[in-house]
């Protein structure tokens, strides 16, 4: 297992977003490999089935299409994506042995009562990996914004320094915030993969 090597500028992250219209089967999830120094140096893209249960192997191939063994840790805008496909966090890191961070940026009850009223005849799997992923940990950056974590292979310590180092503004981390807008810009232009 790689540790986060915090000390160093040329560290480099794997961050993932998607992006997905309503009506759509698939979401577009794009990745971003982002030096600690905001040094953009790799794209991957993927999809994943809305409702599904892939997100976890579409990250998982996105990685290994990338065939970078410099990335350091993978960082996700939320591990509930596409309608209801829960990213498997720690599955991620047993399979990768670098630490994943899933970040969010709103507090929340929990979805058990929405998982209930989508899946009625198969919620009880959903709410199985739901609780699977744990609680979330509140941190609040240098930016005076809140974001909510769940992590696998590092401490709550290294997690907000690093955020703190790839929050320039807001409470979106750089690689994420260009993760983002890179899914939606191909989902607009109805890329497929």
């Amino acid at each position: 297992m790689r540790s986060l090597h915090l000390e160093k500028k040329g560290l480099r992250g794997l961050a993932i977003a998607e992006s997905f219209k309503q009506n759509s089967v698939k979401s577009v999830f794009s990745g971003v490999v982002m030096r600690r120094d905001f040094v953009i140096d790799g794209f991957v893209f993927g999809s994943a089935t809305l409702e599904g249960n892939d997100a976890t192997d579409t990250i998982l191939k996105m990685y290994g299409d990338l065939n970078r063994p410099d990335i350091s840790y993978v960082l996700i805008s939320g591990l509930i994506v596409s309608m209801y496909n829960i990213i498997d966090i720690k599955k991620l890191f047993d399979t990768l042995q670098i630490p994943i961070i899933g970040v969010s940026y709103h507090d929340s009850s929990g979805i058990e009562d929405s998982l209930k009223h989508h899946f009625p005849k198969s919620f009880e799997s959903k709410i199985n990996e739901y609780e699977k992923l744990g609680k979330r940990e509140k941190i609040t950056l240098n930016t005076s914004h809140d974001v909510y974590i769940r992590k696998e292979g590092c401490t709550l310590n290294e997690v907000k320094h690093l955020l703190n180092d790839l929050t320039l503004h807001g409470s979106v981390p750089e690689p994420i915030r260009v993760s983002q807008l890179l899914a939606k810009t191909l989902l607009e232009k109805d890329l497929s993969f």
